[in-house]
């Protein structure tokens, strides 16, 4: 039997809100002090740290007492809600594997590459490794998960084939990082690099959504596709801003990325806006979990692919041109390793501490929700992001960063999930929710926000990470080309160059070859 925590008849009288507001405070945890920093930080970034602290104390204020409980005498919480993800909620095929069906497996002494991770990364490296691999017993993969398979990020995620960050917010993020590790470039050519890097990036990206696509439609996978774009609402004061990264796709031929108006908005999303909003044209909305699944199924049934579901590995060991991967089920010996591990990186890789940045976001699901939201389409707000599955609603927010050891941690916020149901009723107009799900995942930032494909050790260790939220932008085209280079296969296209993807541009920026400026005659 369900429980309201808030009426759904009860009006935001003056006790109901100083009950939420009574409420909002006993349930503050650690992670809510972190994610205020964080807002603060974002916010109000030139204001001064008094200034900051000011405002956010009054939108605090604002927030607890007016739009928090108008918003919470339409909601009501199951008791209780539980935290498995919305994608998580009907049975894993994977679940256990192989244990469930085959209780006396064991793991194998020798293989030739062993992945670590079975979410978007492993699932594809399984996935291409399966379809172009020799049929030798000699050339087989493992993969091998702590949990199930899209148990991690991969299952806990906005549900989007997303094309990643266009290219103005790239070539933003990774121009602040520069400032730090090419002090010997002027600011104009700090800012032509940056250009460059951001264009690598959407060049991947597209080719990734393509792929994709084809695959799902080459494969006949069951996952809930639908290309439909992604629209991310922007306020009057971030017009021209958009504006201007709307020239930029234009001018660099990323034109993935354009503004629509309020009137287009409404249309495709049913959000109300009074500005522009970006539009990503070729994102799409899809099933995460099913895309795991259906990418290890192809994968197994190849006969070249092996999945250990709940096997920790502990350390990886190199031997001159092999490695001995252990694990909490035994040892391995292979002469590939592939780290999928994205936010636990750091755990496994100490070097990567403050290189691979383990971020919290967190999401929530349940029955109700607008009439009018649309499926199958990415729907953002300045703060929260919204979709429509059937009868169910599902949002989320956050991007506050965790330490190393409490990656994968599922430690949801009330206050967040509270503010986020506000934030859908203010783009939506009011609408009765019942919440029955609610959980966190981490991702993985890099100081520039931009993601490392390639070897991490100069031998034969590689890593795909660092992808901040924007996992499937990534994964699939990522997992192809470290595949295509394990194998040899160096006729095919890869789209992740070591000169802006390689892992050494964040161990040893020293050290690491970065790409040439391109000419003034190539720009034009």
């Amino acid at each position: 039997m369900d429980r309201p925590e808030s009426s759904s008849s009860r009006s935001a009288t003056r006790w109901f809100r100083l009950q939420t507001c009574f409420g909002l405070l006993c349930g503050l945890r650690r992670h809510d002090l972190r994610a205020a920093r964080t807002w603060i930080n974002t916010m109000y970034p030139e204001s001064s740290l008094p200034g900051r602290y000011l405002k956010f104390v009054f939108w605090s204020l604002g927030q607890m007492w007016r739009h928090i409980p108008d918003t919470l005498a339409m909601t009501t919480f199951a008791a209780p809600v539980s935290r498995t993800p919305f994608w998580l909620t009907h049975a894993n095929p994977l679940e256990n594997h192989p244990w469930r069906e085959h209780p006396d497996s064991r793991l194998p002494v020798r293989s030739h590459v062993v992945v670590i991770g079975a979410g978007f990364t492993g699932g594809s490296l399984a996935y291409h490794w399966g379809k172009h691999a020799p049929a030798d017993p000699s050339r087989t993969m493992v993969v091998l998960d702590m949990g199930d398979a899209a148990s991690g990020s991969s299952g806990r995620n906005e549900g989007l084939v997303v094309m990643g960050r266009y290219c103005h917010m790239v070539a933003a993020t990774v121009r602040t990082h520069l400032a730090d590790v090419r002090a010997d470039l002027t600011a104009d050519e700090r800012e032509q690099l940056a250009k460059q890097f951001a264009v690598a990036y959407c060049r991947a990206a597209y080719r990734n959504g393509d792929l994709v696509e084809q695959t799902i439609r080459d494969e006949g996978f069951d996952c809930d596709y639908a290309r439909q774009g992604w629209v991310q609402a922007r306020d009057a004061e971030e017009q021209p801003s958009l504006a201007e990264s709307v020239r930029l796709a234009q001018e660099t031929g990323t034109i993935d990325w354009t503004s629509i108006t309020p009137e287009e908005v409404r249309r495709r999303t049913g959000m109300q806006v009074t500005h522009n909003a970006g539009f990503s044209i070729a994102a799409a909305s899809f099933h995460p979990a099913k895309w795991v699944f259906c990418l290890f199924g192809s994968a197994l049934r190849s006969g070249r692919v092996e999945l250990f579901s709940r096997t920790k590995v502990t350390r990886i060991e190199r031997l001159g041109d092999t490695y001995r991967v252990h694990t909490s089920r035994g040892v391995i010996e292979t002469e590939y390793v592939v780290n999928a591990t994205e936010s636990y990186t750091p755990l496994l890789h100490p070097q990567f501490h403050d290189r691979i940045l383990p971020t919290q976001t967190q999401a929530a699901s349940g029955c109700g929700g607008p009439d009018d939201i649309k499926p199958h389409v990415g729907i953002s707000g300045t703060r929260a992001f919204f979709a429509r599955h059937g009868d169910s609603i599902l949002f989320g927010s956050d991007a506050t960063r965790v330490p190393d050891g409490e990656a994968g941690v599922n430690q949801p916020s009330r206050f967040i999930t509270a503010f986020v149901l506000g934030e859908l009723r203010r783009y939506f107009g009011p609408s009765r929710v019942r919440v029955t799900n609610e959980w966190s995942g981490t991702v993985s930032y890099t100081p520039d926000e931009y993601p490392i494909v390639g070897v991490m050790d100069g031998h034969r260790q590689y890593i795909i990470a660092g992808m901040a939220g924007s996992g499937t932008a990534v994964s699939f085209n990522g997992g192809r080309c470290v595949v295509n280079r394990i194998l040899g296969r160096t006729a095919e296209a890869d789209d992740y160059p070591e000169e802006y993807f390689s892992p050494t541009r964040l161990l040893n920026p020293c050290q690491h070859a970065w790409p040439e400026l391109d000419s003034q005659e190539k720009r034009q």
